[in-house]
């Protein structure tokens, strides 16, 4: 009897006994099923659910329905023109969305059209409960999407060591001081003072926007605000440099 033959006959019946083993181990243990819907486990952060739509960011690139594999995404819209500002300035053409749809009965849930937004208008969120009754009704439409958005979790904090972007402030601009009056001639002894003239009040001096120091203050306060938020850093940066740019003219922001 050779070696092979000897080692199975003294390991005959151990794979049995550890399969019994772990058997009687399960039964005595206790069970960790957890009875949905009345109770809810919580979710891993990167959970992925369903895709949320963030509208005012979305700028029909078509970047999302041209990447996914299963062009499952729906987007239409039109383009309008808004009236110039300002006398010799030119009329601008914005994209206007009407619909962004996305069918999850087609999706695979790759994230590839969250990953290739350039303007992160979409983002994962761990919602899963959208079963419908009718394979024909999985076609959810920019309304529901953009529910969605309110289960989005804020981004993970940055690993230890790792260094956020760079909030770029403008430079001071040095402000000449404005040149020195120059006093009017004193009058002859002999002449006659003239009558006082009707002088018509002084109108007032429109308002102006803050200086670049102050508009600096507001661009760094307004990207601190957004990052409690949650928002995105690219985000948060375009909308404390859009406030900087309104705080210097001196003009209001959306709903300001």
């Amino acid at each position: 009897m050779n070696d092979e033959s000897k080692l199975k006959k003294a390991t005959f019946g151990t794979g049995l006994l550890k399969g019994l083993g772990i058997t009687m181990r399960h039964m005595v243990s206790h069970a960790v099923t957890v009875q949905y819907p009345d109770e809810i486990s919580a979710l891993p952060a990167r959970s992925r659910g369903v895709i949320a739509l963030k509208e005012e960011n979305c700028t029909m690139c078509m970047l999302c329905a041209r990447e996914c594999p299963d062009w499952c995404i729906y987007i239409e819209g039109h383009k309008e023109r808004t009236e110039p500002k300002g006398e010799g300035k030119r009329a601008k053409a914005h994209n206007v969305l009407d619909r962004f749809a996305i069918d999850y009965a087609l999706c695979m849930y790759c994230g590839i059209c969250v990953e290739v937004c350039p303007y992160d208008a979409l983002f994962w969120s761990p919602d899963f409960e959208y079963a419908e009754g009718d394979i024909t009704q999985l076609t959810h439409e920019k309304e529901k999407l953009a529910e969605w958005m309110y289960t989005v979790l804020p981004p993970p904090p940055l690993d230890d060591g790792a260094q956020g972007p760079e909030l770029k402030l403008p430079a001071p601009v040095a402000v000449e001081p404005p040149p020195a009056a120059v006093p009017p001639p004193a009058p002859s002894p002999a002449a006659a003072p003239p009558a006082p003239a009707a002088t018509a009040p002084a109108a007032p001096a429109p308002s102006s926007g803050l200086s670049d120091a102050e508009a600096a203050a507001v661009r760094t306060r307004v990207y601190q605000e957004e990052m409690a938020k949650g928002s995105d850093p690219r985000v948060a940066e375009g909308r404390a440099k859009a406030a900087a740019l309104r705080a210097r003219k001196g003009t209001k922001g959306p709903g300001g």
